[in-house]
């Protein structure tokens, strides 16, 4: 079986975010970033996947700058047996559905009997990509996935919805499935495994190596993020003091009434 995982780059969660002066992009420069963690939890299963069948392959796919090789090396120290950058040159405008257009001729090149990936990045939270590919290959799809179990062509697939219910699905590989936290808990890449890493195969591949044009993805973007804008700056607090406790009490509720509206 050869599953193939989909890695996004995502910056640190402990990273500020700085805008360019003109509001048009984030400023990259200094800017750390990490594997989307949701990802992680595909990367596991994949590998769990694959432990418990004991044979298969297990490929890190990611769309993206030469940046994001240090992030599928960090896949592979964890397990996994390839990695395979799709360079973004050119594209680096694309929209959900560009992107899903290049992974899903990645994934169909690959001959795939599996798409693991996060239930959605923690950057933009969108939960696109990966049902769009779904819906291009003409595979099932089934996202938030908290458990999961292969018998033969087979996935029995249970994930969490409102109010603590359990929805269960028998999905016919090959399928898309999106990777919930609770499916399982990441491992640490070893030192073995990190030494590993720097000798497994890894290609470094263009849309183009797909059949796909750059110019003709690039036409079809059909969302444009036109700039970013940080939230609004907390208002300085207000402190009162020097009053009877009756007097300040009665001022704290009109403030919540009249300026907060929460009661």
């Amino acid at each position: 079986m050869k599953i193939v995982v989909l890695l996004k780059q995502t910056p640190d969660t402990e990273s500020k975010i700085v805008i360019s002066a003109d509001g048009a992009r984030i400023e990259t420069a200094g800017l750390k970033s990490i594997i989307n963690p949701y990802d992680e939890y595909a990367i596991e299963e994949a590998l769990k996947l694959k432990e418990k069948a004991g044979a298969g392959e297990v490929v890190i796919a990611s769309f993206g700058t030469d940046a994001a090789k240090e992030l599928i090396v960090k896949g592979l120290a964890m397990g996994a047996d390839r990695g395979l950058l799709i360079s973004n040159e050119g594209l680096e405008a694309a929209d959900s559905l560009a992107i899903a257009k290049v992974i899903a001729a990645a994934v169909k090149a690959e001959n795939a009997d599996l798409v693991l990936a996060g239930k959605q990045a923690i950057d933009d939270d969108n939960m696109h990509v990966a049902v769009m590919v779904a819906e291009l290959l003409k595979w099932p799809h089934v996202n938030v996935v908290d458990k999961l179990a292969l018998n033969g062509k087979t996935a029995t697939v249970e994930r969490e919805v409102e109010g603590g219910q359990v929805e269960v699905y028998e999905v016919q590989l090959p399928a898309v499935l999106g990777a919930n936290k609770a499916l399982n808990t990441p491992r640490y890449a070893s030192l073995p495994g990190i030494m590993k890493a720097k000798k497994k195969p890894f290609d470094v591949k263009k849309p183009g190596d797909f059949g796909l044009d750059a110019g003709a993805l690039n036409s079809g973007i059909k969302a444009v993020i036109k700039g970013f804008t940080p939230p609004p700056e907390k208002p300085a607090g207000k402190v009162f003091k020097g009053e009877d406790v009756s007097v300040m009490v009665e001022k704290v509720v009109k403030l919540l009434r009249e300026e907060a509206k929460v009661i």
